[in-house]
């Protein structure tokens, strides 16, 4: 059925399927940011437990869309180099971006900035750079994904992502709201727009592998490695310092669950 409804899509270039793969999961990201216009409070216990499913999807896909088929590809040592890279990159931008961690972590009420100095940075831009460099791997992910060549995967890394990105979204919008953004509708604007970077990732990663093939399990290896940092720098932190560990565990294995379910079905 997906294949039926995407089958003018996958007679276009890799590079214009990454376009609108990075557009879809974009929209979906968006329809989560815009969420918090309806649901204005919701509970700290679902925002961890969607967070963790979140993170569920994200580790999966890691694995069965982008490291073992960079293995198959080119072998295990570019995709573990490649892997070293991503969580090497995101770590620098992480120590030297300034921004707001992304998922306005607290200390003592205090909101922590991080990544060098902020004397000239907007607050807004601060918090807008930190969602920027959580959502880039996961755009460059899929990009990645369709520049392969392996159209199927690349739908199934999409989709993935698109579905993860809706309670990213509204745990992004409620953040711009718990440190002072606005109204909800200038929250929702904020989580929209620092979601939109994962679209000229996508074509960055898209446009890369298909102009330099050799680079391909390298740069399916660092979108993963990137992600995997994400996951176990940010999200996983994040879920489990309130309390909620059992909730955000239970929406881990389902994330899981439902990101092998779509490997199956797609693959």
């Amino acid at each position: 059925m997906i294949q039926d409804l995407l089958g003018p899509v996958q007679s276009l270039s890799p590079v214009w399927q990454a376009t609108i793969g990075g557009l879809i999961i974009t929209l979906l990201n968006t329809v989560g940011a815009l969420a918090v216009v309806v649901w204005r409070r919701p509970s700290q216990r679902f925002l961890d437990t969607a967070l963790g499913f979140a993170a569920g999807v994200m580790l999966t896909a890691s694995f069965t869309s982008l490291i073992l088929p960079g293995i198959e590809r080119g072998g295990v040592i570019p995709v573990i180099v490649g892997m070293a890279l991503g969580a090497i990159g995101l770590d620098l931008a992480d120590h030297f971006i300034p921004h707001i961690h992304a998922l306005a972590r607290r200390d003592g009420g205090k909101i922590i900035e991080e990544g060098g100095s902020t004397d000239r940075v907007r607050g807004v831009w601060l918090f807008i750079f930190a969602i920027s460099l959580h959502n880039a791997p996961e755009g460059l992910a899929v990009g990645v994904a369709f520049g392969s060549g392996d159209f199927l995967h690349g739908v199934e890394l999409m989709l993935a992502i698109g579905i993860q990105n809706i309670p990213e979204g509204l745990a992004v919008a409620v953040a711009a709201m718990t440190v002072g953004m606005g109204a909800y509708w200038y929250a929702a604007f904020v989580g929209i727009r620092a979601g939109l970077v994962e679209i000229p990732m996508a074509v960055i990663g898209a446009w890369a592998v298909t102009l330099a093939a050799p680079l391909l399990p390298y740069a399916m290896g660092f979108a993963a490695g990137a992600m995997l940092y994400v996951i176990s720098d940010e999200i996983v932190p994040e879920t489990h310092r309130r309390g909620h560990e059992r909730l955000a565990t239970a929406g881990t294995m389902l994330g899981v669950v439902v990101m092998l379910y779509l490997d199956v079905t797609l693959g």
